[in-house]
């Protein structure tokens, strides 16, 4: 299969979906947006179905040369299957290794592109990561923090859910790969409490699972630390430990995740924090020289195609599309497996996509 894509179906047109469909239009791509249920007028084209429906999805992607999902990750799988059985590139968001796992294994010998993880963390947080970690001639550690918090907390969990519930409740108990005196392990989630500031603001940062996407085994043997935490306002981890373990809402997944949306509802003035840091050694005219390289930033709402978005829907949405443009571009490969780590920042932010995050 070639690079060139010209369209692409998106599926899900939820809180993420329908931008990445918005900016995939606006990137000159032609465009079907899915969904179980009709939406307001949008800029492309709309297919009501239902993405569980197997021969549903082999019709829709027999028109189309890409899909993104921005599906539940427990719907992936057989997205992933029909895709590689009708030769289709494949995007999605997910945290979740198993879905990952298996949408590596369909991209052996395969002539399509399988890229999951293509989000902000995993995604545009991994590509940050390795992009510093290049610049070293040997790595000592990469810390790797993201935050996506309302600008104006309240209560003690100063937290809203702007995103998926599911996938926060998942974040929160699913055990955390990291590497640690240099191997590979697996530590449990909410451990490891640090403090971060950024811009002034104090911000509490503990393990979270699923942030790495595949780094660990693209770092192993190369750096004698790497992990990933997320960041959140101080006081957070304590409230959201006593709610899983000692109310025992960890044995109740789906029900935490309803508790915790009707609870902390969505908020328009969100912010996304970015702190990436990697130690190392550097060669300076023949001389290994011990330093710190960081990228930190903050990203706020933005208007995009005439609609103003929260900060975790468009470096979400953004992040995902960018890889699409270097995959129709050439700049990434036209088939196999990618790594978020190995996607190169330089050129990520080349894209029209990637140029929201410098603007």
């Amino acid at each position: 299969m070639t690079n060139k894509i010209k369209k692409i179906a998106v599926l899900g047109l939820g809180k993420v979906g329908e931008l990445v469909a918005t900016l995939a239009k606006e990137s000159g791509f032609s465009v079907t947006g899915v969904d179980s249920k009709a939406r307001e007028e949008m800029p492309f084209s709309v297919v009501i179905g239902d993405v569980t429906d197997s021969q549903f999805l082999e019709k829709l992607f027999d028109k189309n040369d890409a899909v993104i999902s921005c599906l539940p990750y427990f719907l992936n799988k057989a997205v992933i299957r029909i895709a590689s059985e009708k030769n289709i590139h494949y995007f999605d968001l997910t945290e979740d290794v198993p879905t990952t796992v298996y949408a590596r294994k369909l991209s052996q010998n395969s002539e399509c592109v399988m890229a999951p993880q293509c989000g902000l963390a995993p995604g545009f947080i991994a590509i940050v990561g390795s992009s510093l970690a290049r610049h070293f001639t040997r790595v000592r550690s990469i810390e790797l923090r993201v935050g996506a918090l309302p600008q104006h907390p309240k209560g003690y969990l100063g937290y809203a859910i702007n995103w998926s519930a599911e996938g926060v409740v998942n974040e929160y108990l699913n055990d955390c790969e990291v590497i640690s005196e240099s191997k590979i392990k697996t530590v449990p989630a909410m451990q490891n409490l640090e403090t971060i500031l950024i811009n002034g603001i104090k911000l509490e940062a503990f393990t979270t699972s699923g942030g790495l996407g595949t780094m660990c085994e693209t770092y192993k043997g190369k750096a004698h630390e790497l992990n990933y935490k997320t960041m959140r306002y101080p006081g957070h981890m304590k409230m959201m430990k006593f709610f899983f373990h000692e109310l025992l809402m960890k044995e109740d997944r789906k029900k935490a995740g309803e508790i915790l949306i009707n609870a902390k509802p969505p908020v328009s003035d969100d912010v996304v924090y970015v702190h990436a840091s990697v130690e190392g050694w550097k060669d300076k005219f023949g001389i290994e020289e011990f330093c710190r390289d960081e990228f930190v930033r903050a990203y706020y709402p933005k208007t995009i195609a005439g609609k103003q978005w929260r900060a975790i829907a468009w470096t979400t949405a953004c992040s995902i599309v960018a890889v699409v443009e270097m995959v129709s571009k050439g700049t990434l490969a036209a088939s196999g497996f990618i790594k978020q780590e190995e996607i190169s920042l330089e050129q990520f932010l080349k894209t029209k996509n990637g140029s929201y995050y410098g603007a």
